[in-house]
């Protein structure tokens, strides 16, 4: 059952007994001592806003230095309740301000204005080993903030809730054109920015969970560039069993080219961003392949593979091939981690990274337990050295933070459920959650600024030029 809709007078009761100003709640609103106060009231501003924008939460007209606590809760796609808390001191003028004020318990601790978003975890009694992951980004993320007296957990329901307000989250802003692509061979999801174009562009790809991730693709859509988000493994409409790489080199090349080639696309700003086994493909794909991008983004991923392009038509071995790999913590739980540790990779299996011609901003979690992203980072950057390329390569690198590193203000999953059959398995990612906000915060404010250097740049000099190159506008 999900969280309740505030919709009439508070409940009667008692604020906490440590209060300076005693308060009775009645069915008429909040009543001090002596006088009539308007009731409790949370504001949330925006109320509606992109999931990459802060919001600012406020709490006003309460007793002067209170114990409250801030409460957040939401219902993912798959709909599990998901819930963050955390515990204020009201000031001397009766506010709370999660901009500039501490929080003293909870799901965080200090000044993290977006704690309650990016602090978000299952409530009790979840199913094991969920992550959130937004699947129908023409629906947003509907969120009830909740004011409580005390200082309590959300499961603490007996506690009074003063007062409440929904805030909507979107990965995709108003005017964001989203089309499914089944052409050529080719199985993805174009979005478009609102307006007529050209808009610089991103080929999209994730990992080996497989399947069609459309959210940081609708995203940087609602940034201004179009973006095509792939699918290449475990999807139904592409060839063959869903646990292989039925697609080749071919595959990606088409799919770069029908994003290049499309109308509304300026035909050389077209950029190419991975995450995990995406970052192995995205990296084929520029120094392999025939495709030119104009700049690349990497998020914690290999050189090489362990799973084999084993024919032309990029027909591979099973994923579990590479078991002998794998390694277990003490609750069973899988880290793929040493899968992609150059030592374990082939030489003919790793990119020849030296072929690289264009930008490369590659990101680090130094927490991360399913890539060997450090490794691999200073490989790339060794090799770029020797190859005299040094300057094409930009490296982010972050303390605590963990594989999965994705749009800012998004909860992190330490671990998850990777699959149920033919075993059940949960996967590690790593990172801490103070630690890995920051790091997505900081890293997705360095990825629109490295892709507006390579990307925008030659429409704005077109448009500083007098011609016409209309650039989006993203409010929501």
């Amino acid at each position: 059952m999900g969280p309740k809709i505030p919709g009439g007078a508070p409940e009667p009761s008692t604020l906490d007994g440590n209060c300076n100003n005693a308060v009775l709640l009645n069915h008429g609103g909040v009543r001090w001592k002596n006088s009539f106060r308007q009731s409790p009231v949370l504001t949330a501003a925006p109320v509606r806003a992109l999931i990459d924008e802060q919001i600012s939460i406020k709490g006003s007209f309460l007793p002067p230095e209170c114990p409250v606590t801030v409460c957040a809760q939401m219902h993912s796609d798959d709909g599990d309740l998901w819930e963050a808390f955390a515990h204020y001191n009201t000031n001397a003028d009766g506010t709370v301000n999660l901009t500039k004020d501490h929080s003293v318990g909870g799901s965080y601790l200090g000044c993290e204005p977006m704690g309650l978003f990016w602090g978000l975890q299952p409530a009790p009694c979840a199913r094991e080993g969920l992550r959130l992951r937004k699947k129908n980004v023409e629906t947003p993320y509907v969120m009830l903030l909740s004011l409580l007296e005390g200082h309590v957990s959300p499961s603490e329901r007996q506690s009074t809730e003063l007062a409440a307000v929904i805030t909507e989250r979107w990965y995709m802003a108003p005017g964001v054109r989203r089309t499914e692509i089944r052409q050529d061979g080719v199985v993805g999801t174009l979005f478009l920015p609102p307006g007529p174009g050209p808009f610089p562009a991103m080929l999209d790809l994730w990992g080996m969970g497989g399947g069609l991730v459309e959210y940081r693709s609708a995203l940087l859509a609602s940034r201004g560039y179009a973006s095509l988000s792939l699918a290449y493994i475990g999807h139904k409409d592409l060839p063959g069993s869903l646990t292989h790489i039925n697609v080749g080199d071919s595959y990606f090349e088409s799919a770069f080219h029908l994003l290049q080639d499309h109308r509304q696309v300026c035909a050389d700003r077209v950029g190419i961003i991975g995450l995990s086994f995406g970052v192995y493909l995205t990296l084929r794909i520029a120094t392999k392949t025939v495709v030119k991008p104009a700049c690349l983004i990497c998020v914690n991923g290999p050189v090489g593979s362990t799973v084999k392009f084993s024919d032309p038509d990029g027909r591979t071995e099973q994923f579990e091939s590479d078991q002998k790999y794998w390694t277990y913590n003490d609750q069973g739980h899988v880290s793929f981690k040493d899968v992609s540790l150059p030592a374990n990779l082939s030489a003919e299996s790793k990119v020849k990274i030296e072929h690289l011609t264009c930008p490369l901003m590659y990101i680090v979690g130094e927490d991360d337990l399913s890539a060997s992203s450090i490794e691999s980072a200073n490989l790339i950057e060794e090799t770029l050295k020797a190859a005299g390329k040094s300057q094409l390569f930009t490296c982010l690198s972050y303390p605590g933070a963990g594989h999965l590193i994705e749009p800012p203000y998004t909860p992190n999953s330490r671990a998850s459920l990777w699959s149920v059959k033919p075993q059940k398995l949960v996967t590690l990612w790593g990172g801490h959650p103070a630690p890995h906000a920051a790091a997505q915060e900081d890293a997705w404010k360095k990825i629109l600024d490295f892709m507006e250097r390579n990307l925008r740049r030659e429409l704005l000099i077109k448009k500083n030029a007098g011609l016409k190159v209309p650039l989006c506008s993203c409010t929501i």
